[in-house]
């Protein structure tokens, strides 16, 4: 119902609050919505989808290596066909690549039987282990050397961004309220819970802890220590549109006991990611890159895919993932406390999200929460980030019924005025240059905001002011989608 990042927060009891407004959380709160409940949704971050969840490799996961009978594997076999149908509703991009699980040496080769079984008992049916013939004839760029490969037909890769906010806008259209820049510092148990923020004070009779990194912080103040996250830092570098040729499918390795390992994958936005590593660390704040690690990625990105250093690197990045002692999630239900902790939400999160958001919601009304019968939530229409669909730039009706879909301001990623203005006046608007960067792709390109920065800026601050935005250097394209004069073409 209402977006909040500062002020004095609703003097009010909450049917349900959840803390975390991450993938995780923010699809808790559109699942919530559905129901006659008076929910809010918090964070300590100046946006949704800021932390775990705009850091990751943005792959629509099928499950096939999770541990069998585990949590974690049945709510990502529901989570995917549940996000798969809401992507296409609303205009989520996904592009399903498939993925090549590559076997290096005859001890990985000796591997991919077992991880075929492995993937038949997480109902994945499709895999089958292929020579290295056609390992190369699907993949013509890999580097020498590959033995064989387990084929996994159904994996994909999404925009985690989109999705995120996709379930924001339809929780807060919904009746939900979204207080961000409300970092909750301290949790009092009772009937109501009461949180201390930042921002004052909040009350509500159910609380759900889906904090991400801090989940066990927050668990520890009701009285739990049923788990304990690990900070695990992955980073990744983005390589140019350029690259895009170089990969068809998303190249997997065979999984360790840190993770999937280090991968090369195509995204929805026409480049390529390498990575993640996987380090344990200590601190939750940790989201730099270091020297070491991209030395680490760039050695295996060139046995994996050689050509590929050979490309411009456009960004690099990190993430925090929420290890913990368990290999599988820490999804618990406090029937006296009022209380659910959804907490080791890991690289799958994004997958499963839609179906943790159900569970919990079983676990609240096997608790003897009653929530009513739910509601059918009207459908959102997300703008389409992807390479596979046409950008407003491209679409002449758009432009002949507001010019400033004309207007590029973004060259490299050919965002237009129009959609910077859309981004800060939606639902769930940006407040920020990386809010703007992750909705429409300004300053994501190869020059990373060198030419339109400038121009991104006095638009964010012209709306912030609430005075009317500058006459930008973007120039209009033409009406049948030509590139503007100023720049040539650069690729999708």
């Amino acid at each position: 119902m209402t977006v909040t990042t500062a002020g004095v927060l609703p003097d009010e009891v909450y049917d349900v609050v959840v803390v975390g407004a991450g993938v995780v959380g923010a699809a808790l709160a559109r699942e919530l919505t559905r129901y006659d409940v008076r929910i809010a949704f918090v964070d300590a971050a100046d946006d949704v989808g800021a932390g775990t969840s705009k850091a990751n490799t943005a792959i629509l996961h099928t499950g096939f290596d999770a541990v069998p009978g585990s949590l974690e594997s049945r709510l990502v076999r529901e989570g995917r066909q549940r996000l798969a149908a809401y992507a296409e509703e609303s205009g989520i991009p996904v592009e399903p690549v498939g993925a090549l699980l590559v076997a290096w040496d005859d001890e990985q080769l000796a591997a991919l039987p077992r991880l075929m079984e492995k993937a038949e008992r997480n109902d994945c049916h499709d895999t089958r282990v292929i020579g290295p013939e056609e390992v190369y004839r699907r993949e013509p760029a890999l580097g020498p050397g590959a033995l064989g490969a387990l084929t996994v037909p159904g994996e994909s890769v999404i925009c985690p961004w989109t999705t995120t906010l996709a379930y924001a806008t339809q929780a807060v259209r919904n009746g939900a309220d979204l207080h961000l820049n409300c970092r909750v510092e301290r949790v009092s148990g009772g009937s109501p819970h009461e949180l201390t923020t930042g921002r004052g004070r909040l009350r509500t009779r159910v609380l759900i802890n889906a904090a991400g990194l801090y989940a066990d912080d927050l668990d520890r103040q009701l009285g739990h220590t049923d788990f304990t996250v690990t900070p695990r830092r992955g980073q990744l570098m983005v390589f140019d549109s350029f690259a895009r040729d170089l990969v068809r499918h998303i190249l997997l390795p065979v999984p360790t006991a840190l993770g999937k390992g280090v991968l090369v994958a195509p995204t929805v936005y026409g480049n390529v990611l390498l990575g993640p590593t996987a380090e344990d660390l200590t601190d939750r704040t940790a989201t730099h890159s270091t020297a070491e690690g991209l030395a680490f990625l760039r050695a295996k990105g060139r046995r994996i895919v050689p050509a590929l250093l050979d490309e411009e690197v456009t960004a690099v990045y990190a993430g925090l993932r929420a290890a913990t002692e368990e290999d599988d999630y820490r999804i618990r239900c406090h029937p006296g406390q009022r209380y659910v902790t959804v907490g080791g939400i890991r690289s799958t999160g994004l997958t499963a999200s839609m179906a943790i958001a159900a569970h919990v919601v079983g676990l609240l009304t096997e608790a003897g929460e009653r929530l009513g019968e739910p509601r059918t939530l009207e459908p959102v229409t997300m703008p389409h980030l992807g390479r596979t669909s046409p950008r407003p730039y491209e679409r002449p009706e758009l432009i002949a019924a507001d010019p400033e879909y004309g207007r590029l301001v973004c060259h490299c990623e050919r965002v237009s005025r129009g959609e910077i203005r859309d981004a800060l006046t939606a639902t769930v608007p940006a407040r920020s240059l990386d809010g703007l960067r992750r909705r429409t792709r300004a300053r994501a390109g190869r020059c990373q905001g060198f030419h339109c920065g400038a121009a991104v800026r006095a638009l964010l601050d012209a709306d912030t002011s609430g005075t009317p935005g500058p006459d930008t250097t973007g120039a209009p394209v033409s009406s049948d989608g030509g590139a503007s004069p100023l720049r040539p073409e650069a690729g999708p």
